[in-house]
């Protein structure tokens, strides 16, 4: 049932009862506030013209007429000029036993529309780092939230796979690797192209301080800097296709595809489709080709090709360098088109950090003035914060990133040592104690993140994130792991507590119920706003009033069979809303702890 639906048409019947058939006014019914008594609230200052009346005269005849002549309504109260609804007991049982017959509770119909989601979208010139891991953690759970609303999601991943960047590791490995492998030095491919990109930025500043103690500028040593000047000529014979430049780069990113896929699978993240940029780069140029026959962009006298959008409140934007070689944006141009085109896509979501804002509105623009309006009109840039940490920001040229590999693994370690000094691993066999460990390690790293507004940058603490009590994802592991533990036991006793159950409910049990009929709203909400974080604190809020009831009221303990049954049942039904919520955050959760 919908509930709020529901209640808006009961108000409405009254309403009309009272007062006449309503003429096109809004009746404005909404959750009561939690500071006041009530379930529901009907703002009644609309309809004073009609009842003529006071708003607290007016709220008080409508709640008196309701509590008579609509059985659910147990009791009112009146504020000035809101009429706060309480429900009574037995319309919660019946939404409650809903919930439990609904195997599909939380999910929407189907919607008919396809949506891709586009994150992760990694250099494979390094490994991933810390801010990666913010990426594809909200890059997943938004499209675990938007498959449960209904639509066809497609993740997609696009690699960037060619560009400067990558010539500068490839130059570096070239001129100083002396044929170090993956397998000669033991290091993931990752983290080993990662390194000779490090290696690069070291000799290129060392060159810039020779030429300006020669006579040169910063600007201009920069722009002359010998090693520079090589990784852009590679960068030419790499789109040239020259044999030698393409067979280096084949290899290098093999090996970081390679320790790429590590990384995936130990953060519990894939994708449906991969996209790389030398893929489409050159259908980007082609649409550059385009524009320039269409006159939305110009060539300037160095052969470079722009748009002017100052008319559009931006700038002038470079779409092709003056040497014919691609930008970003050529390659995004090309990227965007192959995925309306092949995927008749009714959105596309775009997950990238707030320093490519201005990039996403260019994007846009720039695909409607080449007459592709119902694409632009659908694309969202998912915009975040950066990750930082509590001694500053990661640069990845310096080599001062927090590697999303050590962090996974540290974060495992650490909770194994917390699970352990806490007693939460007693009883547990090596085996088991490792997957609890991995399940809490990676739970406490992605509720940290995702609990987090996606546009708000954040503070990662990794110790902080490992806690069993507040706002958490082992507290709320813990508590799953502690509602199993109270269900095998009532197995091993014999208890049963499947099929209907008359019992009198507990103001805290309906206050339990009330939660977990939100959870659908919760989903909805969340997949509106692609935000994680809804469903985060939801969660949370569910757990921390479940172990509020729990420490209160004995379960096993109940003597009374009915009650004891339908406890059981509550508490199964929050545990299975736990782990679909903590499921839309790509968190497990432990059957035991």
């Amino acid at each position: 049932m919908n509930i709020e639906l529901f209640i808006s048409d009961a108000v409405r019947r009254s309403v009309e009862a009272l007062y006449g058939p309503l003429a096109g006014e809004q009746l404005q019914v909404q959750k009561t506030r939690r500071e006041f008594e009530g379930d529901y609230t009907l703002v009644t200052f609309p309809l004073l013209r009609r009842s003529r009346k006071s708003p607290e005269a007016t709220a008080t005849e409508i709640g008196e007429y309701m509590k008579t002549n609509v059985p659910e309504i147990k009791a009112f109260n009146v504020i000035k000029g809101f009429l706060n609804l309480s429900l009574d007991d037995a319309f919660w049982a019946a939404r409650f036993a809903e919930i439990a017959a609904d195997e599909r509770f939380g999910q929407a119909p189907a919607s008919g529309r396809t949506v891709m989601i586009e994150y992760s979208s990694p250099n494979t010139n390094k490994p991933l780092h810390l801010g990666h891991v913010r990426n594809n953690l909200l890059g997943y759970s938004v499209a675990q939230i938007l498959r449960a609303n209904g639509h066809t999601v497609i993740k997609a991943n696009l690699v960037n796979d060619r560009g400067i960047h990558i010539c500068k590791s490839m130059l570096a490995w070239k001129l100083y690797g002396n044929g170090e492998t993956p397998a000669s030095s033991g290091m993931k491919g990752d983290h080993l192209v990662g390194k000779y990109y490090v290696e690069f930025d070291k000799h290129y500043k060392a060159q810039i301080k020779e030429l300006m103690a020669a006579g040169q500028s910063e600007d201009e040593a920069k722009k002359n800097a010998p090693i520079l000047r090589e990784a852009q000529e590679m960068l030419r014979r790499w789109e040239a296709k020259d044999p030698e430049v393409y067979a280096l780069w084949e290899m290098m990113n093999g090996w970081v595809y390679a320790g790429f896929d590590v990384t995936y699978k130990a953060l519990g993240v894939d994708f449906d489709k991969v996209y790389y940029e030398s893929q489409t780069y050159l259908l980007g140029k082609s649409l550059v080709e385009e524009g320039l026959k269409k006159g939305v962009f110009y060539r300037r006298d160095d052969g470079s090709v722009w748009i002017d959008l100052t008319a559009d409140g931006l700038d002038e934007k470079l779409l092709l360098r003056g040497d014919g070689t691609s930008v970003y944006m050529t390659q995004d141009l090309g990227t965007a088109y192959r995925r309306f085109e092949d995927n008749r896509l009714d959105d596309m979501i775009y997950v990238v950090g707030n320093e490519q804002n201005y990039h996403f509105q260019v994007l846009k623009l720039v695909l409607k003035k080449l007459g592709y309006a119902d694409w632009s009109d659908h694309i969202t840039h998912l915009s975040y914060g950066m990750v930082e940490l509590p001694e500053g920001k990661m640069k990845s040229r310096e080599g001062t990133v927090v590697d999303a590999d050590d962090l996974i693994e540290g974060m495992v370690s650490t909770a194994r040592e917390m699970s352990a000094e806490l007693g939460k691993l007693d009883g547990c066999t090596e085996e088991e104690a490792d997957a609890v460990s991995t399940m809490v390690g990676l739970g406490a790293l992605k509720y940290f993140i995702l609990k987090v507004d996606p546009k708000k940058t954040m503070l990662f603490d990794p110790r902080e994130s490992i806690d069993f009590n507040g706002n958490t994802g082992p507290f709320i592991q813990y508590t799953h792991a502690r509602i199993r533990s109270v269900l095998r036991k009532a197995a091993e006793t014999g208890i049963a507590y499947e099929g209907a159950v008359q019992a009198a409910y507990l103001p805290e049990e309906i206050d339990l119920v009330k939660t977990l009929t939100e959870y659908p709203a919760v989903v909805k909400s969340a997949g509106e706003g692609f935000a994680p974080s809804v469903v985060a604190a939801y969660v949370y809020e569910l757990a921390k009033q479940f172990n509020g009831y729990y420490h209160d009221h004995p379960i096993l303990k109940e003597e009374d069979a009915e009650v004891r049954r339908m406890r059981l049942q509550l508490a199964a039904e929050v545990a299975r809303v736990i782990r679909s919520g903590m499921a839309l955050l790509g968190i497990e959760v432990p059957e035991r702890m």
